[in-house]
């Protein structure tokens, strides 16, 4: 702890001030949540992560409903992918965390060069080798889009030239829209199922947002609060991590905002790192409720900073060797009271129409009768949202047994 400042905050007060800051402080509602509960979780969350793995549900639903509970898939379709004159769009994808839903005015933000180029970079020589190609690409989005790319290779080829394989081997008209894409020349219209249609982002994101210039100073340290701002408190890595800033970048928009009373600097015992807190974090005197955290979470999203604030070692086994596995495929820690005191491998299982465990597991020291009663109805809960007829718990795990006593 040698060279760190601030008063001290002990680990109980910064994990309730992480939660307050990420939404769980906020009952749920009692009412079916609307566009309004929705901004309030924006609010506090900032960026939503996309992922394709469906194996329970879509990472951008799971979010939400670990905080407002049931709700309907379409108030995130419509902000994102639907929009309407009634209902504007309130998101828009970029690379942010990794690929995410990020509130449309944060567009100039993520485009000011406060990020490193991300992985598309690598494409620069077949941008340089295939200018016309790029040209035909914008082209066709330009009269047809939102279009996917397998339709503007059809229409730019007569035949789509995709060889099957891994998800890696793109066409070279795919690779340019995803270099476009990350050049901010392209955009997300809309999605059919997954699959992202490509647009101009004049026809998706309003005037005055893609008018605003903002320099790279700036960007980050507008990104760095809002990072704060969700977090509550935070190390400058953990900071950094939020939106993958460059660290020369992070470190001085940290620096600044310090200096401008943002951020002020607090130690945590057991963190070997200089930590500060958002002047706005709160610290309630109790966190109450459950929720179900999918691997995509951005409370859980920094795996080192949850272990810090919650003693919760945790990884994602998606690319482990099933034999190799400790808990499973996609696996939830289930949050109680404040605390990760389970954690769940969860399938939704729609031939046979239920939510299915495949292994429960409790965290030592854990009350597992109340963890199983608990765990058992918001997986009930999580079920009926998913429209599956109920809850099956296989043998795998320690917490199985007593779940299985609260479910099929």
């Amino acid at each position: 702890m040698t060279g760190l400042t601030g008063p001290k905050v002990g680990i109980s007060v910064a994990r309730r001030t992480a939660l307050a800051a990420q939404g769980f402080a906020d009952p749920r509602p009692v009412s079916t949540p609307n566009r309004r509960h929705l901004q309030r979780v924006l609010s506090r969350v900032q960026v939503i992560q996309l992922d394709s793995v469906n194996v329970a549900v879509r990472a951008h639903y799971a979010p939400l409903f670990a905080r407002l509970g049931s709700y309907e898939p379409a108030l995130v379709d419509d902000a994102a992918w639907t929009p309407s004159p009634r209902r504007p769009r309130l998101l828009v994808e970029y690379w942010a965390h990794e690929a995410s839903l990020v509130p449309v005015e944060d567009w100039p933000l993520l485009h000011s060069g406060a990020k490193p180029r991300g992985w598309w970079r690598g494409y620069h020589q077949l941008i340089d080798r295939t200018p016309s190609l790029v040209d035909d690409v914008l082209a066709a989005v330009k009269e047809l889009g939102p279009i996917g790319a397998g339709g503007i290779e059809r229409e730019l080829t007569g035949a789509a030239r995709r060889v099957p394989g891994a998800w890696w081997d793109r066409s070279e008209v795919k690779k340019i829209c995803e270099w476009l894409f990350g050049m901010g020349q392209l955009t997300t219209g809309t999605r059919r199922g997954f699959e992202r249609l490509y647009d101009l982002p004049e026809r998706v994101l309003p005037a005055d947002v893609l008018a605003r210039r903002v320099d790279a100073a700036e960007g980050a340290r507008e990104l760095t609060a809002r990072a704060a701002t969700a977090f509550g408190i935070a190390t400058e890595p953990d900071l950094r991590d939020y939106y993958r800033l460059s660290p020369q970048a992070s470190k001085q928009a940290v620096a600044e905002l310090v200096e401008q009373g943002v951020l002020e600097p607090v130690q945590v015992p057991g963190w070997r790192q200089q930590a500060y807190r958002h002047i706005d974090a709160r610290a309630p005197r109790r966190i109450t409720g459950r929720a179900l955290l999918c691997p995509f979470d951005p409370l859980i999203w920094e795996r080192d900073r949850t272990e810090r604030l919650f003693g919760f070692h945790y990884r994602i086994e998606i690319y482990v060797p099933e034999p190799k596995r400790v808990y499973g495929y996609y696996v939830f820690p289930f949050l109680l009271d404040g605390d990760l005191v389970a954690r769940v491998d969860l399938k939704a299982d729609r031939a046979a129409g239920v939510l299915r465990v495949r292994g429960a597991f409790a965290e030592p020291g854990a009350d597992r009768v109340r963890v199983a009663a608990e765990l058992a109805a918001e997986l009930g809960l999580m079920a009926a949202w998913l429209e599956l007829d109920g809850v099956v718990t296989e043998e795998r795990g320690d917490l199985a047994v007593a779940l299985r006593a609260h479910t099929h």
